[in-house]
């Protein structure tokens, strides 16, 4: 009785040992599996640019009427009405429509100039408003503005702001830049592939970085041109074969 189960003590302890050393096959096996992944790798950019044209334009028209008189403001409010009237006629026989041009509200302002005694040598009521124009007629804006100067020969208080253009159309060009991305990266990880004498075989993985949209000829601000350049770069991960 005492051989049999000597007997299988030793049987289970082979086991053991066995399924030990295979377990740690298993892992060593593993880990150098990994390493040669990562060792026969790829990591390279791939870089796609495009120059396009914004389809949103936003502008925006101050007026402003003032006087020196408590008494004045209700003529204020009709020169103001009268200027706000000029200047929707010339933006609508320009080509903007009404759905295009947005009118605001008028706010009043009241300035008081007093001496050292405080007593009230002089006052000012101004009425300040301001007409929006939001359109997708870009290349008119600019003809439009320069026609707007006119007004001011003609006596009316105008501030002509400058417009903010946006291209608001990415997901259009989206696929196709990411498409051309890749395609670089492939180009590049062949070059080093060819240095190294491997050649290239599937992704591993690939990550995409931020598109972003700049006026063209700059470095920064996306709003004061028409014309914007989109760039995107895309890191890949390009498995490498013998």
């Amino acid at each position: 009785m005492a051989n049999k189960e000597h007997s299988l003590v030793g049987i289970v302890s082979a086991l053991l040992i066995g399924g030990g050393i295979a377990l740690g096959g298993f892992f060593i096996s593993e880990t150098l599996y990994k390493s040669r992944v990562a060792l026969n790798t790829a990591d390279v950019k791939g870089l796609a640019e495009r120059r396009v044209v914004s389809n949103k334009a936003y502008w925006s028209v101050t007026y402003s009427v003032s006087g020196s008189n408590s008494a004045d403001v209700p003529n204020l409010y009709k020169a103001s009405e009268a200027d706000q009237q000029t200047i929707i006629n010339l933006l609508k026989e320009s080509g903007f429509s009404d759905t295009e041009i947005k009118p605001g509200i008028l706010n009043y302002r009241k300035k008081e100039y007093r001496d050292e005694n405080q007593k009230l040598v002089e006052q000012n009521h101004i009425l300040v408003g301001q007409i929006d124009i939001e359109t997708e007629q870009v290349h008119l804006v600019s003809k439009v503005r320069a026609k707007l100067n006119t007004l001011i020969a003609k006596g009316l208080n105008i501030t002509n702001n400058e417009p903010a253009y946006y291209f608001t159309k990415l997901n259009e060009i989206k696929p196709a830049m990411l498409k051309e991305a890749t395609k670089n990266a492939r180009l590049a990880a062949n070059e080093f592939a060819e240095n190294a004498g491997v050649a290239v075989g599937g992704i591993r993985n690939a990550r995409q970085g931020g598109f972003v949209i700049r006026d063209v000829g700059t470095n920064y601000g996306d709003t004061r041109k028409i014309e914007k350049e989109v760039r995107v770069v895309t890191n890949v991960t390009f498995l490498l074969t013998e």
